[in-house]
């Protein structure tokens, strides 16, 4: 798949393309080629749209995007493609039952990723985000699960992650 982009006041032109080993490759304006990108957001839970690089294989910015609604077309596809895998974070939207109310506790829960399992090693793993109803839970395994609204969980539910809270 190609994708381009035309030249702008903030980012200049650039062309992305995937090899057919599925890597991405970065061509800038001047011609240069860099395979191996990955795109990485500045601001990945407060400002998702603000500040995106694309970071070459040696882990140096290649290209800088100041918001990700300026790129378009398949590029940005391509751009949201990689990132929805480097970002695998589950949404929890219930939370059927825990094993004790304080810590190490396993937590048994439905995502919007199907049904999964974690353990909360510590109180500390539950972080309020840019409010009191949005927050980021840290499983035992390192993986995120998110919380997009504890007020649209079912009262079983928040009544649970209350306890934690």
């Amino acid at each position: 798949m190609n994708a381009s982009l035309t030249p702008s006041s903030t980012i200049p032109a650039f062309q992305l393309t995937r090899n057919p080993h599925g890597r991405l490759v970065l061509t800038l304006a001047d011609g240069t080629a860099h395979e191996g990108v990955t795109p990485v957001r500045a601001f990945p839970i407060a400002a998702p749209g603000e500040g995106l690089s694309l970071v070459g294989a040696d882990g140096h910015e290649l290209l800088w995007v100041p918001r990700l609604e300026a790129v378009t077309g398949a590029a940005r596809q391509l751009i949201e493609e990689e990132l929805e895998v480097r970002e695998f974070v589950p949404t929890i939207q219930k939370i059927f039952a825990v094993s004790s109310f304080s810590t190490p506790s396993t937590w048994d829960v439905e995502t919007d990723r199907g049904p999964a399992r974690l353990v909360l090693k510590a109180e500390e793993d539950i972080r309020r985000l840019g409010g009191r109803t949005r927050l980021l839970i840290a499983g035992g395994d390192g993986l995120q699960f998110r919380v997009k609204d504890t007020t649209a969980l079912d009262k079983h539910s928040r009544r649970l992650l209350e306890r934690f809270l």
